[in-house]
Parts: structure tokens; C-alpha cells; sequence
């Protein structure tokens, strides 16, 4: 497939088309729309962690001003979708449908009321008193106890621990924390039951089609019958990916007080019912002749997952795709404990294995004491070691070179703790990234209006990158209008379908059905005019009597892609001074550079490589979920003490872009860039600071304790 959209300087580009909207305050986000007598719901949170429920007592709580129901297990109404036969042993929390404790904070009664206020004065009346049985949150202790997640099996290409026999080797164990997604917008929903098969919902989703799919299944709906909006959604980094307990028992409850429901998490509940990074233990070897050739990789990895689902990622796939090693083995074990189920988080899986990979290609780097990125390029892979296809497109190479260039790479000392600035040790690190580049199927409405407004539409949620300003961009190339006369619909399921956002897929995606969508609508322009070419749409419209024309497309992928291999890549430079005395650690700059393709939509493209380094230096430096394994209770589920970047922490970040097209992938050239922008980010802070210092921190966060 050839890239035909038309190319621009990839520093210009339009401005947020909803920036005003944002930063006005006109958006409306899921909790902010104003439906005729809302009620107000509040969770109440077991405060066990593992047992059952051996009373509950909500008489004061139902007995309070304003209060209309108490919701739990005991009087819950039944959700037929709940009841599956011959269902699997393990699957999602089913909320409210017994008295079983999985996880301290789980669900165990949602008070409504008339007020908010009112609604958590009643949840602090309700009293539970419970079996407890011992429980286990400690992955650490419990790493004897991972399992293969079912239907998976260990991978293998040439010699199982060929590293162990290679003239130069290293092995090293490397934990990452479980880190909690905290998007600014809490979670949100408002229900609201039409009729007695028919549902409204304003949530916070990443997908309104999934999210009206769940619920359809969940109250055994037709899918149509269930309205889902969301035009905006204040970050989401995968938390939203799916139809958590709480939106199901906002449902429910709007069903038994027959009056619309709001439900907001607090932030607290943000760190218990909405998914987090888990918990990962890895460990790697790296074997590589004399002069820098690998020989072998082996990466094992355990993470956390819940004891009712079992939730998995892929850790250790990036060892398996990144270099060009002919001997390769990988494991992947759950380990089951008592908390809440995990869900991707921005990069999920090859965030956690990059960062073991990637600061152990950085350790065999010393102990060849050949520079990291020549390392790299020494065992650079020019095909796709995985399938042996050729790449659809790769120029890591040239990214290399410009984020070496930029950061100034040459001033870096392979000898650490060599150089000082002002009494503070410095030090340069990189890292490298990759994630899959996709391409799935999506439909588009594009209507061009008498008064020459083209507006296109589609199911598809912004959850922030800027889906909205691509496709008019794309719309607006393509058409040959001013960028201000599009119109871009999106975030409601009674729209045309469209992916989930996630993945790094939808510019891919959704770009091409709008491309292809408005290539159709100007072949329908031409017939109009006789089979002449024409950018003067209002004049055919007028000249016709139409007071519009449009078109609705499906747009996918053609099978010419089974030939290739497809990833996005990125790579990223850090450089840090340390305080010697303090161990304080400070990100003085930072560089990350994209090979993603044709870069549609530049200012948000860089906004979004930024926001994933800055994402990356708060998991390298500051956050980790704490529990107290004595009550497998978090202990730092607030803003106060999970520690994530602020302003002040935070360099002037670089984005730099290769800016060069995919041939296959889509018509416009683009591929993904979501996930890449925090992949391999991690490894480039723990490298610089470890150059810095000559002190290498294994386990993440890097803290100033574990510096001094």
C-alpha cells in the first residue's frame, strides 16, 4: 500500500481542534452533565483482605437523611449476565453477588442518596463484621508459587541459557513496583434507565462500543438499546480499557432507585478498582562474544495478578523482537495474591520488560566497555527476529543518531562517576523501545455540508493524544479545505464503530477510515460533476440542490500486511545530576526520539511523546504502590504520598521524529507512537544514574535512600 496523503514540515501542524473547549471548561467530562433527578452514589470498601462477609449491618446507613437504598450482596437484584453456565472458575469481579473477599477495599455495599455529602456520611455508618482468612499480598515471598498462565508456554529460538556458555555474560534480577495509572478525571458514571430495556450511560471509557457491549451482556440488552457517551475523557493510560464493577453497580442502582445514578471513584478507589501496573519480578541474562555480538538472551519474569483473574502482559516479548541474538528463551509466570485484578498501563508489558532489557544491554555495555549505542547497533535486527519477515519499515538507526546528537552524547564519560557540574555527579543513559504498529477496522461518516463544513464521525473515544485534531487533519488534506472547516464527531456508540482507543492503533486505524472515507466522498464529488475533478464543493452541492452529500465507509487493513512485520520504535536519552551528599537525583534533560511513521498531527504527536517520558522518569524515580503486608491494606493511596512527577521534576523534554512513512501500513504512512513514548524510558534514567554514580539501582523507583 503507498502512502498518498499530502506530507508537511512535521514542525507545523493544527492546534487542538477541542483545546478551547478543554481549557475553557466548555468540555463536559462523564461526572459533569446536569440529568433530571440525579442521585449520588458512594462504594463502601471491605476492610479485610482475604475471607467473607459474616454480617453486614446497614440500618443506620439506610436511616440517614437523604439516603434511598443500601446495595449489597444480601438484596442486590439479580444481573443475568452474572450467570453463565459452564462459565470458567476464573474471570472478572462480579460485584455484589456473594459474600467471598478477595482483596482489601473490594466492593461490599454502594450507598445512594440525594447528595454526594450525604451519600459518604451513610457509607461511614455501614458496618461489617467478617471471617478472616489468612492472606497473601507479597509477591516478593510468594515468587515460588508462579504459575504459566494458561494456554501459554515457554518460547525458545536456537540454545535454552546459551548466554550461560558466551565469553561475556551478566545476569541480574530487576523489580518493578506496581504502579497505579491516577489519571487527573476520576472514574465516573452516570446511569440513567430509559425504559425497562433500555439504558443511558455518560462513563468514562476508552471504548463506548465495548462499554455498550458489557453492559448489554451484563443486563442482557440488545446492544443498540444501551447508549454510551464519551467525548472526552481526562486520561486514561489503559485504566479505562474495560467495564469495571463499579459502572455495572451504577447500572444496577439506577435500576432500583429508578432515578438516574452518578457514581465517582474517589481517589482512594482509584487505586483498587480501576487496574494498575502489577508488581514484576525479572530477571535476564545477556551472553555476547569479545567484540559485542550477542549470543544469547534469556529473560524469566513474574508478575502479579489476582487470585479470581488472571490477568497477563507481555514482559518478556521485547527480549524475544529487539536484537538480533540467535539463542533467545523466555518465561512468564503469575503469581496469585490477594488484590485487585491489574490491567495494561501505557506500554503494558513492554514498558516492564524494557526496563529490565534495556538497563541490562546497558550493564553489558560496561563489561565490554564498548558504548551503549554501538552495542546496539552491533546486533541491530534488519529483519524480524521473531517471524524472519522483513520490517514494514524501521529507521531505529537514524533515531539513534538524532537523540544522540541532541542530548550531546559525545560529552558523555564511559567511566562513572567521572564527571561533576557544580558538585553534582552527571551522567547520560538510553534506552530503546518498541511496540507493535496495528491496523484494525473502523467505519466513518463524512458529510460535507452546502456551506462547505465537513463533518466525519465515528464511535471512537479521545482519551487525550489528539484523535480528534488527526482526523481533521487528515479530513482536511485530503478534501483540500481549511483545517477550520471540519467537523469531527466522536465518543457516542450510536456513531459508526470504531476500535477502543489503546493500543497505539486508532491514528493507524481511524486515520485510514477517515482517509478512505473522504477519497470516497470526493469520487462521489466527481460523478456529481461529471466525472471532473473539483474542489468546489459548495458550488456541486448548490448546482445539484443538495444540502449535503456524504458517505460511510469501512476502512481495514489489506492481507499484503500478513508479509510483513510491523512495530513502532523509539529510543530515549537521558542525562542527570546527583547530589553526592543527598542522593537527590535530577532529571536535567531529556530527549526521545519516534520512528512512528508519517507523523499526521505534529503538536499533539509531541505532546504525546512527552507526556510518556515524563511518565517514564516518575516510574524510574518516584512512584510505588506501598501495602502493609501485615493487613494487605495500601498505605499510600493518595496524591500526598504516591509520589508522581510535578513540574519542577521535569526538564524541557525533547520530541524528535524520524518522520518518515510506512509504505504498507495505511494510506497516510502513520503508525503508533502511545506506547513507545514510555517504553525504554525507565532503563534510560537508571543508565544515566548509574553513569552518574557507578551505584546500579535494580528495583525501581530510584529512590535517594538507595543512593547514599
Amino acid at each position: 500500500m503507498e502512502s498518498r496523503a499530502i506530507r508537511k514540515p512535521v514542525e507545523e501542524g493544527l492546534s487542538r481542534v477541542d483545546g478551547r473547549l478543554k481549557v475553557t471548561g466548555a468540555a463536559k467530562y462523564s461526572a459533569e452533565y446536569n440529568v433530571k433527578g440525579l442521585t449520588y452514589g458512594v462504594m463502601v470498601g471491605s476492610t479485610i483482605t482475604r475471607g467473607n462477609i459474616k454480617s453486614i449491618d446497614t440500618k443506620q446507613a439506610e436511616h440517614a437523611p437523604g439516603v434511598f437504598t443500601v446495595i449489597t450482596y444480601l438484596n442486590c437484584p439479580n444481573i443475568p449476565g452474572y450467570h453463565i453456565e459452564n462459565a470458567p472458575p476464573k474471570g472478572p469481579l462480579k460485584i455484589f453477588i456473594d459474600d467471598k473477599i478477595y482483596f482489601n477495599g473490594q466492593p461490599i455495599a454502594l450507598i445512594i442518596a440525594d447528595t454526594y455529602e450525604r451519600a459518604l456520611f451513610a457509607a461511614s455508618l455501614v458496618k461489617a463484621d467478617y471471617n478472616k482468612e489468612e492472606h497473601q499480598t507479597n509477591l516478593k515471598k510468594n515468587l515460588d508459587a508462579g504459575v504459566l498462565p494458561k494456554n501459554t508456554k515457554d518460547y525458545l529460538r536456537g540454545q535454552e541459557d546459551a548466554y550461560k556458555s558466551a565469553p561475556i555474560k551478566i545476569e541480574q534480577e530487576y523489580i518493578l513496583p506496581t504502579e497505579v495509572h491516577n489519571p487527573m478525571e476520576l472514574h465516573a458514571i452516570i446511569a440513567r434507565w430509559d425504559a425497562d430495556d433500555k439504558v443511558t450511560v455518560w462513563d468514562k471509557t476508552q471504548g463506548v462500543k465495548s462499554t455498550q457491549r458489557n453492559i448489554a451482556l451484563a443486563f442482557k440488552l440488545p446492544p443498540d438499546n444501551v447508549q454510551v457517551t464519551a467525548p472526552f475523557v481526562g486520561g486514561a493510560f489503559g485504566a479505562a480499557l474495560r467495564t469495571w464493577p463499579h459502572e455495572i453497580a451504577a447500572v444496577v442502582a439506577a435500576q432500583v432507585v429508578k432515578r438516574p445514578v452518578k457514581l465517582v471513584l474517589s481517589r482512594a478507589d482509584m487505586f483498587t478498582s480501576v487496574g494498575y501496573r502489577p508488581h514484576t519480578w525479572q530477571k535476564v541474562g545477556l551472553g555476547a562474544t569479545t567484540d559485542g555480538k550477542l549470543v544469547g538472551i534469556t529473560h524469566e519474569a513474574s508478575g502479579q495478578t489476582s487470585v479470581y483473574e488472571d490477568f497477563t502482559e507481555g514482559v518478556v516479548n521485547i527480549s524475544q523482537l529487539m536484537y538480533a541474538s540467535p539463542n533467545v528463551n523466555t518465561r512468564y509466570k503469575l503469581v496469585s495474591l490477594n488484590v485487585n485484578t491489574p490491567t495494561p498501563m501505557r506500554g503494558p508489558g513492554e514498558a516492564t520488560g524494557a526496563y529490565a532489557l534495556e538497563s541490562a544491554m546497558d550493564e553489558l555495555s560496561y563489561q565490554l566497555n564498548i558504548d551503549p549505542i554501538e552495542l546496539r547497533l552491533r546486533n541491530y535486527a534488519e529483519t524480524d527476529p521473531l517471524s524472519g519477515k522483513p520490517y514494514s519499515s524501521k529507521f531505529l538507526k537514524e533515531a539513534y543518531q538524532l537523540g544522540a546528537d541532541r542530548i550531546g552524547w559525545n560529552e558523555r564519560n564511559q567511566k562513572p562517576g567521572s564527571v561533576t557540574k557544580d558538585g553534582w555527579l552527571v551522567g547520560y543513559g538510553m534506552g530503546a523501545g518498541m511496540f507493535g504498529a496495528y491496523r484494525s477496522n473502523a467505519t466513518v461518516t463524512a458529510r460535507m455540508m452546502a456551506d462547505g463544513t465537513l463533518f466525519l464521525q465515528t464511535a471512537v473515544t479521545d482519551i487525550g493524544p489528539g484523535t480528534g485534531t488527526a482526523m481533521a487533519t487528515i479530513g482536511s488534506e485530503v478534501m483540500g479545505i481549511p483545517a477550520g472547516k471540519v467537523r469531527v464527531n466522536l465518543g457516542d456508540s450510536s456513531l459508526p464503530p470504531s476500535p477502543t482507543q489503546g493500543g497505539s492503533q486508532i491514528t493507524s486505524t481511524v486515520g485510514a477510515a477517515v482517509y478512505d472515507a473522504c477519497m470516497e466522498l470526493k469520487d462521489k464529488f466527481k460523478q456529481l460533476n461529471g466525472g471532473a475533478d473539483s474542489a468546489d464543493y459548495v458550488q456541486l452541492l448548490n448546482k445539484n440542490n443538495l444540502p449535503q452529500l456524504e458517505v460511510t465507509t469501512l476502512s481495514k487493513g489489506g492481507p499484503e500486511m500478513g508479509n510483513y512485520a510491523a512495530y513502532s520504535w523509539s529510543v530515549h536519552f537521558i542525562q542527570v545530576h546527583v547530589n553526592p551528599a543527598t542522593g537527590v537525583v535530577k532529571v536535567n534533560k531529556a530527549v526521545s526520539v519516534a520512528d512512528a511513521g508519517h507523523i499526521v498531527s505534529p503538536k499533539t504527536a509531541a505532546s504525546q511523546i512527552k507526556g510518556g517520558s515524563i511518565m517514564g522518569i516518575g516510574m524510574a524515580l518516584m512512584e510505588e504502590a506501598v501495602i502493609d503486608h501485615r493487613y494487605g491494606r495500601l498505605v499510600n493511596n493518595n496524591f500526598a504520598d504516591y509520589h508522581m512527577p510535578v513540574q519542577a521534576d521535569i526538564p524541557q523534554v525533547e520530541a524528535l521524529f524520524v518522520n518518515k512513512p510506512d509504505p504498507h501500513l495505511n494510506p497516510m504512512g502513520a503508525k503508533g507512537m502511545g506506547e513507545i513514548a514510555t517504553i525504554g524510558v525507565a532503563a534510560a534514567v537508571a543508565n544515566a544514574v548509574y553513569n552518574a554514580t557507578g551505584k546500579r539501582i535494580r528495583e525501581l523507583p530510584i529512590t535517594p535512600d538507595k543512593l547514599i
